[in-house]
């Protein structure tokens, strides 16, 4: 299995490819496909582990101080501790018990926690530990040094295609291990994937996942991300992140989302009709894959059809993409962030501090019981 404590898993820990007479640069051949997938059961039998089991930590919560705030969203923020004993960092996310039950989002937050606690991949974040008090409840999460791909791409204006190629490449394969644990994300987007001080990207907030079996109906996510199927309340599966995936693969190359308008209706009116238009800076590979994933037609869409993520791994566009060596987070990155120490934040933006302020009684005790 992977770790999910570094980048860089050590010997015992990585997938470990045979050695195939195929130039991997041309391609994933059938027969590496079935062997990673033997690697991909290996993985889900471990995630399913977890989901059973209750996790117990090394740790009590006073011995976590908060250093500055990171990131703040609809339900709470996210701040940067130090734990005092050892001197390592890690991310909280602080959810307001009162924002989650008044917007009914009790459910997703508690398959968030489970979900967190179970996946362990080099892409993903993993959950640390967890802890509540009267209030608020916590996540505790690996410190991502390198800040959101959304801060580099606005910084960048654009990806040079070498490092747009690089981090879809790592997307794919983090797609393909949580539906393989059959986890739909539903939140893929810039903001909530993070660059590590190596250079390699982890997809964090899943705050809108869940277990699929089936179908499912929720209206969730971004709007400029939203797949056609959802917008349509046809009933969706899978398909929903490939979707994601094309839009982000479209604004890493361009700069800018293909669907766009003032006004989310509108957005969503482009979106069912397919409308878009690829930058003149398109080659005509990565032209043949934004269209073949942008497809509102799901029987039709890279991702969902009989070859899977094969449609994407023998892709032209990724032709030089050694897929075992991105795994393995052995393949060079095209760019590292810049890193001081292991508490740097200043790949994230200041914000305001505020002071928590727990209640003296347990405030929605019975909502949030089996957290």
């Amino acid at each position: 299995m992977f770790s999910n404590k570094s980048y860089s898993p050590s010997k015992d820990m990585s997938y470990k490819a045979r050695d195939n007479s195929a130039d991997v640069h041309d391609g994933y051949t059938e027969q590496q496909q079935q062997q990673y997938l033997k690697h991909l059961r290996q993985l889900k039998n471990e995630f399913e582990q977890r989901w059973r089991s209750k996790p117990t930590f090394s740790i009590t919560f006073d011995e976590l101080d908060r250093v500055r705030t990171l990131g703040t969203g609809a339900f709470g923020r996210v701040v940067l501790l130090r734990h005092t004993k050892s001197g390592k960092f890690y991310a909280e996310k602080i959810l307001e018990k009162e924002k989650i039950v008044k917007l009914k989002q009790v459910d997703h937050t508690l398959f968030e926690k489970r979900i967190l606690e179970a996946i362990r991949f080099p892409f993903t974040v993993s959950m640390e530990f967890s802890f509540k008090d009267n209030s608020y409840i916590y996540f505790v999460m690996p410190f991502v040094s390198g800040g959101e791909m959304f801060t580099h791409l606005r910084k960048m204006v654009k990806f040079e295609e070498p490092l747009a190629k690089f981090y879809a490449s790592q997307v794919i394969l983090a797609l393909e291990y949580l539906h393989f644990c059959n986890i739909v994300y539903r939140d893929l987007k810039p903001e909530n994937i993070l660059i590590d001080k190596t250079g390699y990207l982890k997809i964090t907030d899943f705050g809108f996942s869940k277990i699929l079996q089936g179908r499912t109906w929720t209206l969730c996510g971004t709007p400029e991300y939203l797949a056609p199927e959802l917008i349509l309340s046809k009933g969706y599966g899978f398909s929903v992140d490939w979707w994601s995936f094309g839009v982000l693969l479209y604004e890493m190359n361009a700069g800018y989302p293909p669907f766009y308008a003032n006004e989310p209706m509108k957005t969503y009116e482009k979106i069912v009709a397919g409308k878009y238009r690829c930058p003149s800076s398109f080659n005509p590979d990565l032209r043949d894959l934004v269209r073949n994933t942008l497809q509102v037609d799901i029987t039709k869409r890279f991702g969902v059809m009989k070859d899977g993520v094969m449609d994407f791994k023998n892709h032209k566009w990724f032709r030089g993409i050694e897929w075992d060596a991105i795994v393995n987070c052995r393949y060079p990155a095209p760019f590292i962030p810049k890193y001081k120490s292991p508490g740097d934040a200043t790949n994230f933006e200041r914000y305001e501090e505020e002071t928590l302020q727990p209640a003296s009684y347990c405030r929605f005790e019975s909502e949030f019981v089996d957290f």
